[in-house]
């Protein structure tokens, strides 16, 4: 208990009774006031019903010892070098090992049952990886192969650096978007695909290089700032966005517009009806809904998860069939063409560091790098939880940025765990990383020898794919929860979906997170105080409003203030 003068001086008449995460204020009522300030020097004194009671002062303690204490605290508050102490060397070396490649701790006991789980899996969201490879690299704005190397060589890298047994890695629509939306404003990918390519490429190291970055300094509560209302309102709108641009698969529109707010898009659709095509549309409706119909089965019935999994390539077969039997190019289907089969080329050599373009391609790492690294966190930890195991965030960090590091140097964009395919993966049954192993194997034989296979794929199924993969981030329950649990949140919600339709993407994002933090200010510099009572019998004081047992202390009024005592609201708490 630390006492405290009245508002202008005067002996000392009650405490500050200290709780987790709150300070609670006893002063005297009604005659006088709390001043919020740092105590004299010397230990305090606290009257009480006649005694004084004197507090022992803080052991004495160097600035280097605090300022230590301090760091370890903000940066390392779960002490991950505490089982290093008193380990022989040898041991030592062992467990840095294993703490910088998590691949070491379950190899070893690697078994025959857990590899057929693991296969098992791994097929299944190969099955998914592929038709949604190609997608999402058309959403991006680069060739279709570029989706299918990121899903080789990345969820390689992922295997032996990832801690997370449930993430399958890969091409993510929202992070698609962004890099192609941003990139577009400065280079035209048809006019010049080689150099978008190359700045694609560039983007990608950075966002790479950001990710480890944050994992390395331990820097990954910045990521917080994108509260739950921000990331389910984002989403949506950026669902909503995606959703949008694949009107010009799905109607058969040539010329569209490069704008991503959803006036534009609207308004370029209504503006090229003449361009519409009849078997487009009909070829486009009906894949969509057995898509559709396939993702609804499987919530409804979890045991038939496999069928929204099979459902894409399932449509790529078929619709491919389709064409190439009745020669659908030749009645206004577009089809993406012919596709080299090989493995990824090294692309080290087209890493653009112009400085023409230089700024452009760090900020699009920085935004794409960011959200990519919250959703591939968010997902792991998820899945740790339902299985009851642990992920470090801050190794994810860097696992996922090592990852993006290595891809860009072998032709591979901007990658993550993604929800719906790391769903699939649990849902089939994944007992380790080696899930992903299997899946980019598959997709190596694919590279190499199925590629002449998806000459004669419409692009209108690949659309119908990508709406129907998005179409899941669209969280009407959580948005509806937030509305009920809190209206500001609410409000960050709200902005961050309509900034995003209206505007676009990544300034829908900045307003989002700018009210966000602005919100967590307003929460230090006028935090709630509320009226403790006492629960009678006890030592224990809760908020009369919510406890009705709690009676107030005849004499004394005691306060809990909801944020940390400081510089920035100690004019608001002495008018309070």
């Amino acid at each position: 208990m630390v006492g405290m003068s009245g508002a202008y001086g005067g002996h000392s008449n009650g405490g500050e009774s200290r709780a987790p995460n709150k300070e609670a204020v006893v002063v005297r009522a009604p005659k006088e006031a709390v001043v919020v300030g740092a105590p004299p020097p010397g230990p305090p004194e606290m009257e009480m019903a006649g005694v004084v009671h004197k507090v022992a002062a803080q052991p004495a303690q160097s600035t280097a010892s605090k300022m230590k204490g301090k760091v370890k605290e903000t940066f390392f508050p779960d002490d991950p070098f505490r089982s290093f102490k008193g380990q022989p060397l040898r041991a030592q070396w062992v467990m840095a090992a294993r703490y910088l490649f998590p691949v070491l701790e379950w190899l070893p006991g690697y078994s025959l049952s857990l590899f057929k789980s693991d296969l098992v899996a791994g097929l299944t969201i190969a099955s998914l990886a592929i038709p949604q490879g190609i997608s999402y690299a058309k959403l991006a704005n680069l060739p279709p192969i570029i989706g299918l190397y990121s899903s080789f060589v990345p969820p390689l890298v992922y295997a032996v650096l990832g801690s997370s047994r449930d993430l399958a890695v890969g091409p993510v629509s929202i992070a698609s978007l962004i890099m192609g939306s941003m990139l577009r404003q400065a280079v035209s990918p048809s006019a010049e695909p080689m150099l978008f390519l190359q700045l694609a490429f560039t983007s990608t190291f950075f966002a790479g290089l950001v990710q480890a970055s944050l994992g390395i300094l331990r820097l990954g509560f910045i990521i917080d700032f994108l509260s739950k209302a921000t990331l389910v309102g984002f989403m949506a709108g950026a669902a909503i966005i995606v959703s949008l641009q694949q009107l010009k698969a799905l109607l058969g529109i040539v010329h569209f517009t490069t704008q991503m707010g959803i006036v534009p898009v609207m308004a370029s659709v209504f503006q090229h009806t003449n361009e519409w095509s009849w078997q487009t549309i009909l070829m486009g409706a009906c894949f969509l809904v057995l898509l559709l119909t396939a993702r609804h089965v499987s919530i409804r019935w979890p045991r038939f998860f496999w069928i929204s999994a099979c459902a894409p390539l399932a449509s790529v077969i078929v619709s491919t069939l389709l064409v190439f039997l009745f020669k659908a190019q030749n009645h206004g289907i577009s089809i993406i063409g012919s596709l080299k089969c090989g493995l990824n080329r090294p692309s080290w050599d087209k890493l653009l560091f112009d400085p023409t373009y230089l700024g452009l391609t760090m900020k699009t790492g920085l935004v794409t790098g960011i959200i990519s690294l919250t959703e591939g966190v968010a997902v792991g930890r998820t899945f740790a939880s339902l299985k009851d195991y642990q992920v470090d965030g801050n190794k994810e960090m860097m696992a996922i940025g090592l990852m993006n590091i290595v891809g860009s140097c072998t032709s591979c964009y901007v990658t993550t765990g993604a929800f719906s395919r790391s769903a699939v993966n649990h849902n089939a049954g994944c007992k380790t990383a080696m899930s992903n192993v299997v899946m980019a194997l598959t997709v190596m034989v694919t590279l190499l020898f199925l590629m002449p296979l998806f000459v004669y794929t419409p692009n209108v199924v690949l659309g119908a794919i990508i709406i129907a993969a998005v179409i899941g981030l669209i969280d009407l329950p959580a948005a509806y929860n937030i509305w009920k649990m809190d209206k500001m949140d609410f409000l960050v919600c709200l902005c961050a979906f309509a900034g995003v339709i209206f505007i676009s993407v990544q300034e829908g994002l900045a307003i989002a997170v700018g009210i966000s933090i602005f919100r967590v200010l307003m929460q230090i510099t006028r935090p709630r105080m509320m009226i403790q009572g006492n629960i009678k019998g006890t030592d224990i004081y809760r908020n009369l409003h919510q406890y009705k047992e709690a009676q107030r202390v005849p004499g004394f009024l005691i306060l809990t203030v909801e944020a940390p005592i400081n510089f920035a609201n100690t004019n608001y708490l002495n008018e309070r």
